[in-house]
């Protein structure tokens, strides 16, 4: 075995032979710390027996019910219906976000699995006194506190457990290794470790992981790219609501969300996170407006709020929260040519409430409404929800799921929704609530407010 002297970017994970000041891959700067790296002498492959086998696709055994449910449903939903025997799961979140409380409250819904916690942070009675608070946890848990690598493997390949937690893979080392824990070298290697543990035992395994200041997960990109699953818990710290997100799936789709409320006794499902969304609004002020979007196959009903106010400054503000700032200028734009709005010498403010981060364009026109609405100081009809995309043109793009967000409204209690002309002819069933259909943004503005 040699051993060489190699610089590793602590953000990225690249390497240099020697230190560098600004990492080329990541452009981070006295990002580069010294690591022992660990090559076999020998260059050649030589032939050896083996006990792995090749199979026909035909041939590969299956079974019928083969996810493991965690008893939370808004966790089953993201991780595509819910645990996969054998993979390896990357949770990802903000310090006290409840990444651990998930995990907590997910083993008290897989008791029969006999579930292993490791925490490599917490004490025992730590985790206890989190336990405690926790409705459902089950005092037959079994828990562990280990920081070493080759100690846990050993736990877990003679428990019984089928799922395991590592809390947090930052904190874990291998003896093997000469770095310091949460080094780039440590995470890799010891998130390897664990990946090829639940192959060959068939244990699904969730490991735990911070994230840095930019809000990704911290350590080499390649640890994402070599766990099977990515879930990425958000909120903001000045609302109780979280959404658990899968930024990577093998298994399911990444297109769904989960939705959860933070409270004293843990995570509590939302079930119906439009009406929870729309309770505090204000009904008929002028600068809001009610958007139907869709996150994964589930419509949200949530209102925009806009500002629109002269600027004291030279150079009018542009600031969106929850709404992409390019697409808040394009809209922009829309209005002024096609409409003749004038927002050159006005701040505007755009806010989607709860906290929540929107990527749908359906949403658009809602914005464009609300934008019109705090500009003439003219409030919107509290009881109309506004679907539809702007293109660059002045008209009213169609949108995907139209029935399934006209239900979501109709089920509210609202009375009408807008949407657009060209997806009238689509719509496969009659709704008993009013539909707006409009092909142009200016026919919409002039139908919203008479």
């Amino acid at each position: 075995m040699k051993t060489k002297k190699i610089f590793v970017c602590t953000e990225c994970g690249a390497k240099s032979p020697r230190w560098i000041g600004k990492c080329p891959e990541c452009n981070s700067w006295n990002s580069y710390v010294e690591q022992t790296e660990t090559k076999s002498s020998s260059s050649s492959v030589s032939r050896q027996q083996s006990d792995s086998k090749i199979y026909k696709l035909a041939d590969v055994p299956t079974e019928e019910n083969y996810r493991i449910s965690t008893g939370i449903k808004e966790l089953d939903r993201v991780l595509g219906g819910g645990i996969i025997p054998g993979s390896i799961v990357l949770a990802g979140g903000d310090p006290g976000i409840g990444k651990s409380t998930l995990m907590l409250q997910m083993c008290g819904g897989i008791k029969e699995f006999a579930p292993l916690y490791v925490t490599g942070e917490e004490s025992l009675q730590q985790i206890k006194f989190r336990a405690a608070r926790i409705k459902g946890i089950d005092e037959e848990m079994l828990i562990l506190a280990e920081t070493n690598l080759e100690q846990i493997i050993y736990h877990i390949s003679s428990s019984e457990s089928r799922v395991i937690i590592v809390d947090s893979i930052q904190s874990i080392h291998s003896e093997k290794i000469e770095a310091t824990p949460g080094s780039v070298v440590q995470i890799r290697e010891c998130t390897s470790a664990l990946m090829q543990l639940a192959k060959q035992t068939n244990k699904a395994i969730f490991v735990i992981g911070h994230v840095t200041k930019e809000g990704v997960i911290a350590g080499p990109k390649i640890l994402e790219h070599m766990v099977d699953t990515v879930l990425q818990f958000e909120g903001e710290k000045t609302y109780s609501y979280r959404i658990l997100r899968a930024i990577k799936n093998r298994f399911g789709s990444t297109n769904e969300i989960g939705i959860f409320d933070m409270s004293d006794a843990g995570l509590r499902e939302v079930s119906n996170p439009s009406e929870i969304f729309l309770s505090s609004r204000e009904v008929q002020e002028p600068g809001t407006s009610i958007v139907a979007a869709m996150e994964g196959s589930r419509p949200l009903l949530l209102e925009v709020q806009a500002l629109v106010t002269p600027t004291s400054y030279g150079v009018p503000q542009r600031t969106s929260n929850g709404y992409d700032s390019r697409r808040l200028q394009m809209v922009l734009a829309v209005l002024e040519k096609r409409l003749g709005a004038q927002f050159q010498k006005n701040d505007v403010f755009v806010n989607i409430t709860g906290g929540v981060s929107l990527s749908d364009t359906s949403v658009d026109l809602g914005v464009a409404a609300a934008l019109i609405s705090s500009l003439r100081d003219q409030a919107l009809d509290a009881m109309t929800v506004i679907i539809g995309e702007i293109g660059l043109t002045g008209e009213v793009r169609s949108v995907a799921n139209l029935e399934r967000r006209i239900g979501e409204c109709e089920k509210l209690g609202f009375k009408s929704v807008m949407i657009p002309q060209n997806s009238i002819s689509k719509l496969s069933k009659k709704f008993d609530i009013k539909l707006l259909p409009t092909a142009r943004i200016s026919l919409a503005l002039s139908t919203l407010f008479g």
